[in-house]
């Protein structure tokens, strides 16, 4: 996926920015790559202080997942390469090269099959022994997203390789001021099929996201593995790509903003940090469930496991620092945290997780919403093949 933070808040760590404690070559170190905006800069401060021992931090943000898997990929190379390599530390004077991997990397959940499958990423040994303390406050839900076998597919008896630290969801965002003169406001998937919408939207150019929302309009799930056995579902499709002005993963706000489009489907991460800017905008998780989508911890095959990272991935599982997160970086949490409709901007309340505020009703939709599970090649080619042939 190329989710990506767009109009990032001054509050997240800037992409050049490292946080580093007193220097010293025989400290012990913590080396993170996370994406950019997703954990806030006085969250790594405060980690720092609680620390018993003096800790260099390194703490490298990157622009987007694709950036950091990228990095697995690289590292996973030149680890291979060195291996292969042995004979050369024979030769006079030559400085062996060193692999500098991170202790811990930022994975959204769409992306884990593929780290494990290709081995870029280790188990976290830490939950079966029982050393990451937060681990039981977790929903199920999570914990399975998280458990797969050695292919990367969801298994009940396969290891945990990552620990989630935020989540979001697939969200319609519209312009009041338009829909006023409509006389509605969208609430569900099924709204984008509407009179009075024609060339008036643009959708993600995901064939997970598009085809996915008109499975859940038709009450299928977004991970339906036999497309060909879904009535309707190319006409639904065909119907709803006369209402669509353009496809894109990066730049479907921009039109929203100037007044190309009325309504867009996106990412929260995209969508939430606009909503403070722009009164006009409203947003909305879809009322028949949505997509979710998560960032994890992951530990890149070949780095030792230490306290240090243990540490880090309990520490952001508290439910202090959880609503830290939460809040700052405007995602909800994977944990029960104690925020309350005070603590967030009355645009953000409708997508934002609160123990108080609609609680209910946010609850009932996130059990019907479901993440982006790994489907098999074959289903795969089939949701591309047929996003193709509908935009064309």
């Amino acid at each position: 996926m190329d989710r990506r933070s767009f109009l990032l808040s001054t509050s997240t760590l800037a992409l050049s920015q490292l946080l580093f404690s007193c220097s010293g070559n025989n400290q012990a170190q913590l080396k993170v790559r996370l994406l950019k905006g997703s954990i806030p800069g006085q969250v790594v401060n405060q980690f720092q202080k609680g620390l018993q021992q003096q800790v260099q931090l390194k703490f490298a943000p990157v622009e987007q997942i694709r950036d950091l898997f990228q990095q697995l990929q690289n590292w996973q190379q030149k680890s291979k390469a060195t291996d292969q390599e042995i004979w050369s530390r024979f030769i006079p004077f030559r400085q062996s090269q060193k692999v500098d991997e991170a202790d811990l990397v930022t994975l959204g959940d769409y992306w884990l099959k593929a780290a494990i499958e290709q081995k870029l990423i280790q188990p976290l040994d830490e939950v079966q022994k029982n050393q990451l303390k937060q681990w039981s406050v977790l929903d199920e839900k999570w914990k399975r997203l998280v458990t797969r076998n050695d292919q990367g597919n969801l298994d009940a008896q396969g290891k945990v390789w990552a620990a989630p630290y935020r989540w979001g969801s697939t969200v319609i965002v519209y312009n009041r001021d338009r829909f006023r003169d409509l006389g509605w406001t969208p609430k569900d998937w099924r709204d984008l099929w509407r009179d009075g919408l024609r060339d008036r939207i643009s959708l993600l150019n995901q064939p997970r996201e598009v085809i996915g929302l008109v499975l859940k309009k038709l009450g299928k799930s977004y991970n339906t593995e036999n497309l060909d056995q879904v009535p309707d579902l190319e006409k639904e499709l065909q119907t709803l790509n006369q209402q669509v002005k353009f496809y894109s993963s990066n730049n479907y706000l921009e039109p929203l903003i100037i007044g190309d489009t009325w309504l867009a489907v996106g990412w929260s991460s995209d969508v939430l940090p606009i909503l403070g800017r722009y009164p006009q905008f409203a947003a909305v998780i879809p009322q028949s469930g949505t997509a979710i989508w998560a960032d994890l911890w992951v530990r890149p095959t070949g780095v030792a496991q230490d306290t240090l990272s243990s540490q880090w991935i309990d520490f952001c599982w508290q439910p202090d620092i959880a609503r830290q997160i939460s809040l700052l970086t405007k995602s909800n949490s994977p944990i029960s945290t104690n925020i309350v409709p005070s603590d967030i901007q009355k645009p953000l309340r409708s997508l934002l997780q609160s123990d108080v505020y609609d609680g209910l009703r946010l609850r009932e939709v996130f059990d019907k919403s479901e993440f982006l599970l790994p489907l098999s090649p074959a289903a795969a080619k089939q949701y591309e093949s047929l996003f193709t042939k509908i935009k064309a």
